[in-house]
């Protein structure tokens, strides 16, 4: 248990940058389990049978970088100013092109262009766009958050949130979609994950970074909320949620 104070717990999260998709800045303050597929591992023996990929949604491209040696064509997209910039600066050197984009229809490629589109935890996932940049017998390979994902936290900011909210992003649905634009799915895996946060700095960080989970996210809004689980954490310990994720492999019919 932390011996800092509330007050200079706060005023660190809130002075770290939360630029990039790194969130080694938790390591010894938060811990998340890992879902048991390793899905860096898988992206990158697709990666190596690969001719042109696309990584749609990239961050600031620390997981493609990370995935082992990229095919001969490899694109990758990003809204993000910030990651923008830190993407460019990470994959150019490794052969990758980075595309400002604004995550919406439609992606910046052509018919067809690429074998291979892959995603961790897009925000938005346009599957008849995926589906029309690849080609006929090439694959959509993902990792998505899944439904209510970290809700034990999410709920503790904005209240219980109704059964349509706490759906949003059902492997079951997304598997309807993908079907709908014309794809097959070919594997469909989905876990639930522990979370544990050990001190309000680690929840403050993970806020401001994690920007969807409560929309609007500032210190100054929530200042009573944090004191309160600060005091909750300091007396009973970390507090714990659980994070989502289901891994997804889809093919275009040849």
């Amino acid at each position: 248990m932390t011996t800092r104070s509330f007050d200079d717990l706060v005023a660190e999260a809130e002075s770290v940058s939360v630029a990039g998709w790194d969130f080694s800045w938790l390591d010894g303050r938060a811990t998340e389990q890992r879902p048991s597929w390793g899905y860096q591992r898988s992206l990158g023996a697709r990666l190596a049978g690969a001719a042109a990929a696309l990584d749609i949604q990239t961050g600031g491209g620390e997981v493609l970088a990370g995935a082992g040696p990229l095919p001969p064509v490899m694109a990758a997209t990003e809204s993000w100013p910030p990651n923008v910039a830190k993407a460019t600066a990470l994959l150019h050197p490794l052969g990758a092109v980075v595309v400002a984009d604004p995550d919406e229809p439609p992606l910046p490629f052509a018919d067809g262009a690429f074998d291979l589109v892959t995603s961790r935890h897009p925000a938005t996932v346009w599957w008849s766009e995926i589906a029309r940049v690849l080609r006929p017998g090439g694959t959509y390979f993902a990792q998505h958050v899944g439904p209510a994902s970290v809700f034990e936290l999410v709920e503790y900011f904005l209240g219980p949130q109704p059964e349509e909210v706490r759906r949003k992003r059902h492997p079951d649905d997304e598997s309807r979609d993908a079907e709908a634009a014309g794809l097959e799915i070919t594997d469909l895996r989905s876990a639930s994950l522990r979370m544990e946060f050990f001190d309000i700095g680690a929840v403050i960080y993970f806020l401001r970074k994690v920007v969807w989970m409560v929309p609007g996210f500032t210190v100054d809004a929530y200042r009573d909320r944090l004191r309160e689980l600060d005091a909750r954490i300091r007396a009973e310990g970390p507090f714990v949620a659980h994070s989502t994720r289901f891994l997804i492999e889809a093919r275009k019919p040849a």
